[in-house]
């Protein structure tokens, strides 16, 4: 498995991960925007204005988009976005790290291997305290941030959604 930033080089395999949650109307947590993307090449554009606080829209954070790769067979499993720094709804409600694993690859510790590989890179952009959120009932997600150290905060109702939250802080 690897984490890398997503290229060109994947165009194929970004479509057909964009494409597996879009059949199974599952949302697309932590890819950057790509459900209102439909050439690869544009969201990945998009995410290079979002890398550079010069450059990243307003109101918006600089983030690190991050695909997870299976070397086997070089299929996109997961996706990862990385915030480095938190703007007030993010510190209430979104955190750090929003993260998926594609529908038909759940339930295989992908999730919990892509949020391990991530958090030596949240390091390296000077981020301490990791500030991840899920929805309340989400145990495989809950699972996840556990497993990688995650303490659990509160949990927070987010009203634009009409969701129950859950935050959790991983230390490094």
């Amino acid at each position: 498995m690897k984490l890398i930033e997503p290229t060109m080089e994947y165009s194929e395999q970004i479509r057909a991960y964009r494409q597996e949650f879009l059949q199974s109307g599952d949302s697309m947590d932590g890819t950057g925007g790509l459900r209102q993307f439909d050439d690869p090449g544009e969201w990945i554009g998009f995410l290079e204005k979002h890398k550079d606080p010069e450059t990243v829209p307003e109101g918006r954070v600089p983030a690190t988009q991050l695909i997870f790769v299976r070397e086997e067979d070089n299929k996109i499993v997961g996706m990862l976005d990385i915030r480095h720094t938190l703007n007030d709804y993010l510190r209430k409600f979104g955190g750090h790290i929003g993260y998926s694993t594609a529908p038909s690859e759940r339930r295989r510790g992908y999730a919990t291997q892509m949020l391990k590989a991530a958090l030596p890179v949240c390091g390296e952009l000077g981020i301490d305290k990791v500030l991840i959120t899920c929805i309340r009932g989400n145990e495989g997600s809950k699972r996840t941030i556990q497993n990688n150290g995650g303490i659990y905060e509160c949990t927070v109702y987010e009203p634009d959604e009409k969701i129950e939250l859950e935050k959790y802080w991983i230390t490094l």
